[in-house]
């Protein structure tokens, strides 16, 4: 039998999430390759999302806390909506999808994992992603670890601010 490991889901499926909003980040940059922080705007940031359907699954949200869509403001819907074409064009060009899912959420029952903070999810697709493993186990083969991700696509943001 061959075993697929996949480390980083234990504190999900153990629920042993923090309390701390994932979204609500301080300025210090430091810590942005641990939280997966990718790229920070005035008003948003984009991160890799810790438990991915595909490679290079990012989550976009808005810097202030909020899961009300009518209480952002024309600059961060704006801001927010210019980021997910962002993300869509760098994924486009590095990983090469076949197409992508991009939406959001709204409330748990929509399936919001992070119901308190609104955030787009930008997963890219291709072909025959979803196997077996999703149909019949309910489990997702990543084959690209997370910080491998992070540090192949670090560099298309970082660019941004040359």
């Amino acid at each position: 039998m061959e075993r697929i490991w996949a480390p980083w889901r234990t504190d999900y499926i153990f629920n042993k999430k923090s309390s701390d909003c994932i979204f609500c980040l301080a300025d210090d940059t430091t810590l942005d390759r641990d939280r997966l922080v990718l790229h920070r705007t005035p008003l948003s940031l984009v991160m890799l999302n810790r438990y991915p359907y595909t490679n290079g699954h990012l989550l976009v949200a808005p810097h202030r806390h909020t899961a009300d869509l009518d209480s952002l403001t024309e600059q961060e819907m704006l801001d927010l909506f210019r980021i997910v074409r962002l993300c869509r064009a760098i994924l486009n060009k590095e990983a090469s999808p076949q197409g992508f899912n991009i939406g959001l959420n709204l409330g748990k029952a929509a399936g919001a994992g992070v119901d308190d903070h609104l955030h787009f999810h930008v997963v890219p697709r291709w072909n025959g992603d979803t196997n077996f493993m999703s149909v019949v186990a309910d489990v997702r083969v990543v084959p690209e670890g997370l910080l491998v991700a992070y540090d192949r696509l670090l560099p298309h943001f970082a660019a941004l601010h040359e």
